[in-house]
C-alpha cells in the first residue's frame, strides 16, 4: 500500500508515522521548518502509549511521490478547493481521498437516499470547487477522535484518542476501506469502518459547532466554557439546534447533550483548533461547522436562532482576520 499524507501537520504527521510503523509506504507532503525537521530526523511522536520515531519520505512536491492508493488529507477544509494542483499528481484510477475534516463534508449528500440526495452544500462546496478538486467517487469520510499538536518542528505531541472512524458515503463496506483500516490498526490506531459515518459526523459536530466559535470569541478553553454558566447554556442551545437539523436531514446522533458536554469537559484546559488558529492569525475553519448547518436549517425549515447569532459574530471575526492576512 502506498499512502500520501497531504497536509502533514499535527494529525497528518501522526497518522503518517503510525502507518509507516505498520510497514506502509508513506509520503508526507509538508512545508517549512516542519518539513526540514522531518527530513533530517523523521517524525518524533510523544505519546502516553510509548514514544516512537518514524522516517517516512517527506517532500513539498507531490510530483516526487506520484500516484498512490490513498491520499490522507490533513488540510483544513477551507483549503480543499485550492488543493487540486497538489492532488492531481497523486492520482491513479482507483486512488481514494480520505478527508480527516471537522464539520459537514462536501460529500455529505452523495450516495444518500432521500429527498436531498445529490444536494451540494454551497457553504462547504462553493460553486462545486471542492468537488472539482476532490471528486466524489474518490471520497472516503473520516471523523477524527484524537488530539495532537506540533510541539516543535518534526515533533508531534499525542494528547489523547487514537480513533479515526472511516466510511464510504454510500455506506458500503469496501475493500479500500478495509485495507486502510487494517494498516491503521497495525500502526496502533483505532480505525473502525462505519456503515453510517454521518452519525459520527454529527456527534463530533455537536461539540465543534459550539465550542470552536465560542472559544475564539471568548478566548476560552473547553473547560472554561463549561464552567461559565452563561456559555454552558449557550453550548446546550447550540447543540439542541444542531441535533434538530441533523434529524431533519435523516440522521439522529443518538447521544444526549449532557453526555456530549461531559466528554468536552474531560478535555480540560484544551484550546480548540479554532482558537489556536485565531492566536496564530490564521483564517478560521467555520464554514463547514456553522455556515453549513445554518444552510441546512434553511433547506429543511429548522429554527436555529442561536446558531445564526453565533455564526454572524464569528463570521465577522473571521472576515477581519482574512483582511488582516
Amino acid at each position: 500500500m502506498k499512502v500520501a499524507v497531504l497536509g502533514a501537520g499535527a494529525i497528518g504527521a501522526y497518522v503518517g508515522a503510525a502507518l509507516h510503523r505498520a510497514g506502509v509506504e508513506v509520503h508526507l507532503i509538508a512545508r517549512g521548518e516542519h518539513l526540514q525537521a522531518i527530513r533530517a530526523a523523521g517524525v518524533r511522536v510523544l505519546t502516553p502509549r510509548g514514544d516512537f520515531v518514524a522516517h517516512p519520505h517527506a517532500t513539498d512536491d507531490p510530483t516526487e511521490v506520484g500516484p498512490v492508493d490513498h491520499i490522507f488529507l490533513g488540510l483544513k477544509a477551507n483549503s480543499y478547493a485550492s488543493a487540486g494542483p497538489m492532488i492531481r499528481p497523486l492520482l491513479h484510477e482507483a486512488t481514494s481521498v480520505i478527508a480527516a475534516q471537522n464539520g459537514i463534508p462536501w460529500w455529505y449528500f452523495h450516495g444518500l437516499n432521500g429527498p436531498y440526495e445529490g444536494y451540494r452544500i454551497e457553504s462547504v462546496d462553493p460553486g462545486g470547487a471542492v468537488t472539482a478538486a476532490l471528486p466524489l467517487h474518490r471520497a472516503i469520510g473520516c471523523v477524527v477522535y484524537a488530539a495532537t499538536e506540533i510541539e516543535a518542528p518534526g515533533v508531534i505531541r499525542h494528547l489523547e484518542g487514537t480513533r479515526f472512524s472511516i466510511g464510504e458515503p454510500n455506506g458500503e463496506l469496501t475493500e479500500r476501506c478495509a485495507a486502510f483500516s487494517q494498516a491503521a490498526v497495525e500502526g496502533g490506531l483505532k480505525c473502525p469502518v462505519e456503515r453510517d459515518l454521518r452519525r459520527d459526523v454529527w456527534i463530533k459536530l455537536m461539540g465543534n459547532i459550539a465550542f470552536n466559535p465560542i472559544s475564539a470569541l471568548a478566548r476560552a478553553t473547553m473547560a472554561g466554557i463549561c464552567r461559565h454558566d452563561g456559555t454552558r447554556e449557550l453550548v446546550v442551545a447550540m447543540m439542541r439546534e444542531t441535533v434538530e437539523v441533523a434529524r431533519r436531514v435523516g440522521c439522529d446522533p443518538g447521544i444526549s447533550i449532557e453526555r456530549r458536554l461531559k466528554g468536552a469537559e474531560k478535555a480540560g484546559e484544551h484550546k480548540t483548533s479554532t482558537l489556536q488558529d485565531l492566536e496564530k492569525g490564521k483564517p478560521l475553519e467555520l464554514d463547514v461547522l456553522l455556515a453549513a448547518v445554518v444552510e441546512l436549517a434553511d433547506l429543511t425549515g429548522a429554527e436555529v436562532p442561536t446558531l445564526r447569532a453565533i455564526h454572524a459574530v464569528s463570521d465577522l471575526l473571521n472576515a477581519n482576520l482574512v483582511r488582516a492576512v
